[in-house]
């Protein structure tokens, strides 16, 4: 679903003025911004603090503030509880990426609302912030909530952005992911990623008898939902590139089939089907292909299909062996696979076509399940030498480097913006599965709750 973008004029007067909520209800569908006055020196002064330290910053995120603590279905005791909630989901997107340190609204003083466009900076230079995230939520007529976050430089005493949403009570958590997403932008120069969601397989039942189904949920693991109802087996999913959609394989009966999800409708299509073993559906970048793994006549090779579906495969590899595994380059014109051609699993890089065929890695050990980074930078892999773990290299093969050190790691899916990895875990002797991810950096580790088993992540795009 989307949301409406506001972008919040200067002064308290507009926080409070009725025709604030009459000028968002005018804002372009699909999250487009409302055009707006420049601040009052019209444009910011200065910077927000030397790059190479800016991992430090210390941020203040108090709770949201409300005008009136209105009752709303996003929190049965008002928007004055939902702007705690609102707070606490901003300040664990911040911590939980690792590259700041947060302080989040349980630890601090919750401001007057019309200290939210006036910040009393005595009060948080004494507390040794160096930015401050305060925000405030408004219920509306129609049930929806505004939702406004403002970001400050405390030692300059200057505002450095602010964006405002209009929000259904039930999307209230996309308005604190889209005021993380825009102080991790403006603070990192990142591209943003906490709005985005994760398709997953929910695994339950014993190791030897395992019950797969797709799934998806928020960025940080909330709003989970079970898509399929695990009659058949549910594997690889991946979400297409305007977000719309999630393509995966399912086994009914010892049959392989290729589904497309449509989000919004719920409708599932057919894209093709066989009674040979197919693995590993992927999206090209423009959405029109569905690359595929098949074998047949004891080869397994790379195909594409219409994603439409219906339509006839055309074949890219032709040798020896197992290619499995397409993953595209974000450009669209090379594809990354893996292939056992040479005796053991490599990663092998052609054109879209399939032409010009050649083996990327040579560091030893076996390497599969590669993604291409959506920045076209990196591809991450899992390496195989004695356990399973995590690791990146360049799309030429080199700068071969190890994210993870565990027993089993593998199956990485890149975040929005190219930075943090997400893979899953198998535990030892259980064999319970995990989803965990990790920033580039290899330190900041962390795992995702899921109310069941979860194996085979996909991350997809943020949303609009």
């Amino acid at each position: 679903m989307n949301i409406r973008t506001l972008f919040l004029s200067v002064g308290l007067c507009v926080l409070a003025a009725p025709a604030f909520a009459q000028d968002a209800g005018q804002a372009p569908a699909g999250a487009q911004p409302v055009e707006v006055p420049n601040l009052e020196d019209e444009g910011l002064v200065g910077t927000v603090t030397d790059e190479s330290a800016w991992q430090d910053l210390g941020i203040a995120i108090p709770a949201f503030a409300t005008n009136s603590n209105q009752p709303t279905a996003a929190n049965a005791q008002g928007t004055g509880a939902l702007g705690l909630e609102l707070g606490r989901v901003v300040y664990n997107d911040l911590r939980n990426n690792g590259l700041f340190r947060p302080v989040g609204p349980d630890a601090l003083p919750r401001p007057a609302y019309p200290e939210i466009t006036a910040p009393t900076w005595g009060a948080w230079q004494g507390r040794s912030a160096e930015m401050l995230v305060q925000g405030y939520v408004r219920a509306n007529a129609d049930g929806g909530l505004t939702v406004g976050c403002y970001l400050y430089d405390v030692q300059l005493q200057q505002e450095l952005v602010r964006e405002g949403w209009v929000v259904t009570a039930a999307d209230w958590r996309r308005a604190a992911h889209k005021c993380a997403d825009l102080v991790y932008s403006r603070l990192s120069g990142e591209s943003p990623f906490f709005d985005s969601k994760i398709a997953y397989i929910a695994e339950t039942g014993p190791k030897g008898n395992r019950v797969k189904r797709l799934a998806i949920m928020d960025s940080d693991g909330a709003n989970h939902r079970f898509i399929t109802n695990g009659q058949a087996t549910a594997l690889t999913p991946r979400y297409s590139p305007d977000y719309s959609k999630i393509v995966y394989l399912s086994y009914l009966n010892g049959y392989p089939r290729i589904f497309v999800y449509d989000i919004g409708t719920g409708r599932q299509t057919l894209v093709t089907e066989s009674q040979n073993p197919t693995m590993a559906p992927r999206w090209s970048p423009d959405g029109k292909w569905i690359l595929y793994s098949m074998a047949t006549g004891g080869n397994t090779d790379i195909y594409r299909v219409s994603a439409s579906g219906g339509g006839t495969s055309q074949r890219l590899t032709d040798t020896p062996g197992i290619d499995i595994g397409g993953s595209y380059s974000p450009d669209g014109s090379k594809i990354v696979f893996e292939s056992d051609r040479s005796g053991s699993q490599q990663i092998y890089v052609m054109d879209a076509d399939g032409g010009n065929q050649r083996r990327i890695s040579f560091f030893g050990g076996r390497a599969a399940t590669p993604e291409w980074s959506p920045r076209g930078d990196q591809i991450a892999f899992t390496h195989i030498a004695g356990d399973l773990r995590v690791a990146v290299m360049s799309p030429s093969g080199g700068g071969m480097r190890y994210l993870t050190n565990n027993w089993q790691d593998e199956a990485p899916t890149w975040a929005p913006n190219g930075r943090i990895v997400q893979f899953f875990r198998t535990a030892p002797n259980s064999g319970e599965t995990s989803i965990w991810q990790v920033d580039l950096t290899g330190r900041n580790e962390r795992r995702l709750n899921t109310p069941v088993g979860a194996s085979d992540p996909a991350w997809g795009p943020v949303l609009p």
